[in-house]
């Protein structure tokens, strides 16, 4: 970097000020899901048979009538034209690994040389955009080119404001003309429907009513943020997306201070903008804070439908690279850009949760006495040890296979951690049953003004690749830069092919006159053995 370009970079930043970017926002321009056609949209402005009609399609998988589409479509249209919308999107995720959208407008000419503003049913429900330049991962012969959006209707639309623009952006699926799905939504949706038929299947036998379930995910998303005068000065990191070349820096981060320290004024407004955002379009955004490595930090969300999370996560990744210049700075989502530091990784939380409420995965107060829970976990062990390969291919890429193993990275070869309690269960239930469970008390500080801590029953493994963590599973080995689909499936996949087994195995006991109780206690210690080299 020449002498020149660094003078005019730490000039930037000494001069840079708050102020100079942040604009004022009413409390009304900021709630939460202002811009999403969402539940409570759709009840205030659907006919109730309308409004009830779509609710059985999105939690029953009903097909809608094209009147239905047609009113749908109607409510749409005007409150996105309300909003100042002039066009709208099929929005979809082909294989690029990107997002990507064509847009059309609502107007319409009519005979008289004016125009009305129009969306059937029939444009909400299907798009055509050519499909001859998507990857195919060679499915189809490259001469063929016609494609299929097609809305999703469990992933609410919401409006894209942009370059004094209003556009109305609807999650759709992208498939070929002969069936062939061409994106990430598609099968996504495909292996939640699969495990969900496995999961209630188990759930049956333990005498649940549940007739649904889905898994939820919560990826916490890692990157860096560098001045722009430092990122445009570097060609390598603007066409490699990571530093080939330099002197590592006097410090780096070898105290580690800048781990949950205090967050950089620049940084906050940034960080408080993004939110702002993703905020008025549904993403439910909830923690911020200073990453290990310099100048990297985290956001991440609470817990949604794993296909709604996985629109949201796109939205995530490109509302911060187009925030960052506002702010005079580079987003990098590269999972190393630098080296001698920590890369950045997207923790995948993932569960499973029936249409009752109930976290599948959750242990309960005695986890030892919980045999649907086990059952459960059990599954996700086999899965994960059955599995490892389709597991490891869904997070390989050359930045993150250049970040794993290094620097508090988790290691390239998955294993899972389970804890304490956990793994303490599954040596009883391996030895011949379980009997007791692990408990953590309460923590005492020995400061009689600090409350008394509960205390859990075992400590976290922060670098494991598939980690436990108290109701959820935390795939950690995922990459900062790629859509969570493709874990996401993976991890589906696995698990309902496991469930599938377990739910054979107890059924074929069950039917040759075994309790229940004696086929969970003579299947989950055979399953363990067979698996238990992944813990």
């Amino acid at each position: 970097m020449g002498s020149a370009v660094l003078s005019e970079a730490i000039s930037a930043i000494r001069d840079w000020s708050v102020t100079d970017s942040k604009e004022s926002r009413s409390a009304k321009e900021t709630a939460f899901g202002s811009l999403v056609f969402n539940d409570e949209t759709q009840q205030a402005r659907l006919p109730k048979a309308v409004y009830h009609a779509l609710r059985r399609t999105i939690t029953h998988g009903e097909a809608l009538d094209n009147s239905a589409a047609d009113a749908i479509a109607k409510a749409m249209k005007e409150w996105a034209v309300e909003h100042g919308a002039t066009h709208y999107t099929h929005w979809f995720q082909p294989l690029t690994g990107i997002t990507a959208e064509k847009h059309d407008s609502f107007l319409t000419p009519t005979a008289d040389g004016k125009a009305v503003a129009e969306f059937s049913g029939k444009e909400l429900i299907k798009g055509e955009p050519d499909a001859s330049s998507f990857p195919s991962g060679g499915m189809r012969s490259t001469f063929e080119a016609r494609g299929y959006t097609a809305w999703d209707p469990t992933s609410p639309p919401w409006l894209l404001k942009s370059g004094g623009s209003v556009t109305l952006v609807i999650p759709t699926a992208f498939v070929s003309w002969t069936g062939e799905a061409l994106d990430k939504k598609t099968p996504l949706l495909r292996s939640m429907e699969a495990l969900s038929k496995q999961a209630v299947r188990v759930l049956k036998i333990f005498g649940s009513t549940a007739e649904r379930v889905v898994t939820t995910c919560g990826p916490e998303q890692e990157y860096f943020l560098i001045d722009r005068y430092f990122y445009l000065s570097r060609p390598d990191l603007i066409n490699a997306g990571r530093t080939l070349f330099g002197a590592k820096p006097p410090k780096g981060q070898e105290l580690e201070d800048q781990y949950f320290g205090t967050i950089p004024d620049r940084v906050m407004a940034f960080m408080s903008e993004v939110e702002s955002e993703l905020y008025k379009i549904g993403v439910p955004v909830k923690t911020r804070h200073n990453e290990v490595a310099p100048s990297q930090y985290e956001i991440a969300p609470v817990f949604e439908n794993a296909n709604v999370a996985t629109d949201h996560q796109m939205m995530v990744m490109e509302t911060m690279k187009r925030t960052a210049p506002r702010y005079g700075m580079a987003c990098l989502l590269h999972e190393k850009p630098f080296a001698g530091v920590n890369g950045s990784g997207k923790h995948l939380n993932w569960s499973m949760s029936d249409d009752e409420g109930h976290n599948l995965l959750g242990p309960g107060a005695n986890p030892h006495q919980n045999m649907q829970f086990l059952v459960f976990c059990t599954a996700v062990l086999r899965a994960v040890n059955r599995w490892q390969g389709l597991l490891r291919a869904s997070i390989a890429s050359a930045g993150n296979d250049h970040r794993l193993g290094a620097n508090e990275a988790p290691p390239a070869i998955i294993s899972i951690f389970l804890g304490d309690m956990l793994t303490d269960i599954f040596e009883q239930i391996e030895k011949g049953g379980a009997k007791s469970t692990k408990h953590g008390g309460e923590l005492d500080t020995g400061v009689l003004v600090l409350p008394k801590l509960p205390r859990d029953a075992g400590d976290r493994n922060r670098t494991s690749p598939f980690a436990f963590t108290g109701n959820k599973f935390e795939f950690r080995a995922v990459s900062s830069n790629q859509s969570i689909a493709y874990p996401n499936i993976a991890l589906n996949v696995a698990v309902t092919e496991s469930l599938d087994y377990m739910a054979g195995e107890l059924e074929k006991a069950i039917k040759g006159g075994k309790t229940l109780e004696k086929a969970v206690a003579e299947l989950l210690p055979k399953v363990f053995k067979e698996n238990k080299r992944i813990v």
